[in-house]
């Protein structure tokens, strides 16, 4: 499983939404997206597992730097130490 860092997307939209964007490129296996603690508003980023390196590659070379809704997304896989 590879993570993948999901930022600047609309605050407003949902986990479904989020996986079935990235999963016309990759194959999405977990999503989070990381919200306040208190006040449960989305901070605009989230973390997926996708299935393999390839997928999470591919839905970099698409989504990176594209724009949803007026905000410009930024993908990148997380380098986890082992």
């Amino acid at each position: 499983m590879i993570k993948l860092f999901v930022g600047g997307f609309p605050l407003d939209i949902t986990e479904l939404e989020l996986v079935q964007l990235v999963a016309m490129h990759a194959d999405v296996r977990t999503i989070k997206i990381v919200r306040d603690k208190k006040t449960k508003i989305c901070k605009g980023y989230a973390f997926l597992e996708i299935a393999d390196r390839a997928g999470a590659e591919q839905a970099i070379a698409a989504l990176n730097r594209t724009t949803l809704a007026g905000r410009k997304l930024r993908l990148s896989i997380v380098e986890e130490e082992e």
